[in-house]
């Protein structure tokens, strides 16, 4: 049944041209919207003075900003960038994690015309990373660098790149810095006239791409970016104006699905955000569970491994478990495909406490797209659909074989380019201006194009055996994670220019029984073997048979570039760092490779 008050359904038509693509656009239309971040704010400061913004974590309680603080914070901010010489144009680079003063310092540059980029602070903390943190500084050239506590950044500070920039911090930590709170009780002199001039093609962020397969790009994020994919996303959910919006989010702001596709929701809707200071890690998810205890809320945005933790958790404790789905309007995960069993787990327990089972919600979006340019916004009932373009959004389909297609994509909230990279930027589109975005897609329901876009992998790794039959990466990692639930955080799949597949295996947990640089602890090995011989009676041939299993002792290195600050493997490099693995794998009459 289809709730067509707080859900719009999809509603798509299709185009075929005489050269065989398909072109598929919504029929929904958008609503006027802002032009600028800094109108969102002004408005709620005016609406909703009282209500609260943003939030994290200070002890046992919250430190709670209101729409009217936040608009004075982030005006002082303003005119304290503006007393320092900083111009329209130029970036203020955030090097530490999710924040109320990273928030607001974030908002008052582009309230007045700069620009912002938040870094992963892994790049800053991790050693090993340096050279990326180096990159993306160099890369951006900020005129001003944001860090949290400046002793707890102190190597990244006094690293060559970063000579000569000044910094503000919310502690000093016994440096000689700026400090933040002094900077947001600045008078606001030139703020007006500067913000005036702020419109929808003004630079608003740069946001660098998780460097999966080179090194983090930069996108220019413009304004109109931002307020038109807001707009986009509030045509398909109308319930997100239809009450204030509450959301404990840990996803991080250096990416755009934590950074601009739910800050921005918050802010344009006038809802609240809590930051989460947890992850969904062994060492941290305990924190996320102590945040929600604290606070719950009306939308649940996560990646697959972060609701796996939850199913669990939430299973195990009744008292959080009704805290938690009452109220909840739906739950969005992108990233990756969701497991099918966590789906059903949480399924099961919302329709315990609410009598009616949470809308599973999911997209597709790049970190050039602001993200979300094709999106599910009805009931579906299976992981793995990213739905329906948005409107103003045009995707075009070209067909690589029966009922798999590359995605391509246009619209008001596709990038003008990479920072300063015009060759990169000219690669990234067709001839009509199209995103090429490298991933493929099929019909969910070739028949009924309504029923949306299923995600189909990236076409960069699909390869062929030396059969020439082509293997689709993405079927295969899906089908290994879901036959080995529970055992394995991720899969690398090997067989490129050889006769079978094979994966290397990353295990959920640190296991007993590592002999150098596999895992040969006999009960896990029995294990895999039992879930891959199951998944190998579906298979229907060599391209979707896994022969052979590897567990790697070590976990993927992001100081080796094996693992981006999303979390995401680089499957090249890895693959290039581990070749004596996948040597090892195929060699035979080896005790720790599991054979099929």
């Amino acid at each position: 049944m289809r709730d067509l008050t707080r859900f719009a359904p999809h509603a798509v038509e299709l185009e075929t041209r005489a050269d065989g693509a398909i072109l598929m656009r919504s029929l929904d239309t958008l609503a006027p919207y802002a032009e600028t971040t800094g109108a969102w704010l002004d408005h709620w400061a005016e609406a909703a003075p009282d209500r609260v913004f943003i939030a994290e974590r200070q002890g046992d309680d919250w430190r709670e900003v209101t729409y009217a603080e936040a608009r004075a914070q982030v005006r002082g901010l303003a005119g304290w960038l503006l007393a320092q010489g900083f111009q329209r144009g130029q970036i203020v680079a955030c090097l530490s994690a999710n924040g109320v003063d990273h928030g607001l310092l974030v908002l008052a540059a582009q309230y007045i015309g700069l620009a912002s980029t938040s870094v992963a602070e892994q790049y800053s903390l991790i050693p090993g990373a340096h050279e990326r943190l180096a990159h993306v500084v160099e890369t951006a050239r900020p005129a001003l660098i944001y860090v949290d506590d400046a002793a707890r950044y102190a190597a990244a500070l006094d690293l060559e790149a970063l000579q000569g920039i000044p910094v503000l911090a919310s502690d000093a930590g016994g440096r000689d810095v700026g400090i933040i709170a002094d900077a947001a009780a600045h008078g606001t002199e030139g703020v007006d006239a500067a913000h005036a001039a702020v419109g929808p093609e003004t630079l608003a962020k740069v946001l660098f791409t998780s460097g999966s397969t080179s090194q983090p790009k930069a996108v220019m994020t413009t304004h109109r970016m931002m307020c038109v994919n807001q707009a986009q996303l509030a045509a398909a959910f109308p319930l997100l104006t239809q009450k204030v919006h509450v959301i404990v989010d840990w996803l991080p702001w250096n990416h755009v699905f934590g950074g601009s596709h739910n800050f921005n929701m918050m802010l344009a809707n006038g809802g609240s955000i809590y930051i989460d200071d947890g992850k969904p890690t062994d060492a941290h998810f305990a924190r996320t569970l102590e945040n929600l205890r604290l606070k719950t809320g009306t939308l649940s945005f996560n990646v697959p491994i972060g609701y796996a933790k939850l199913n669990d958790a939430l299973k195990a404790d009744k008292v959080l478990r009704d805290q938690f789905f009452s109220g909840l309007d739906l739950m969005f995960y992108a990233g990756a495909s969701l497991p099918q069993e966590v789906w059903q787990g949480l399924e099961d327990m919302g329709l315990e406490v609410n009598g009616e089972a949470p809308y599973f919600i999911s997209s597709w979006g790049m970190t050039e797209t602001s993200p979300c340019t094709v999106l599910v916004h009805e009931r579906v009932r299976r992981s793995g659909i990213i739905g329906v373009p948005v409107p103003e959004v045009e995707v075009k389909l070209i067909r690589e074989e029966e009922n798999r297609y590359e995605l391509r994509v246009k619209g008001p909230n596709i990038m003008p380019g990479y920072l300063d990279a015009p060759e990169k930027t000219a690669e990234s589109f067709d001839d009509e201006g199209y995103l090429i975005t490298g991933d493929a897609v099929r019909f969910v329901d070739r028949e009924d194009p309504d029923r949306g876009l299923a995600f189909d992998g990236r076409i960069s790794e699909d390869f062929k055996l030396t059969s020439g039959t082509w293997v689709r990466v993405a079927a295969i990692r899906a089908g290994v994670m879901t036959a080995l639930q529970g055992l394995v955080s991720d899969v690398v799949i090997t067989g490129h220019d050889r006769s079978e597949l094979g994966v290397l295996l990353v295990p959920v947990v640190p296991v007993n029984g590592a002999e150098g640089d596999v895992v040969s602890d006999p009960d896990m090995l029995a294990k895999i073997r039992e879930g891959l011989a199951n998944l190998a009676a579906q298979s229907t041939g060599s391209s979707t048979r896994v022969g052979r299993a590897l567990v790697m002792a070590e976990p993927p290195s992001l100081t080796q570039a094996e693992m981006t600050a999303k979390g995401n493997i680089n499957i090249r490099k890895l693959l290039t760092r581990r070749a004596d693995l996948v040597e090892r794998l195929y060699a035979g009459a080896d005790p720790a490779v599991v054979e099929i």
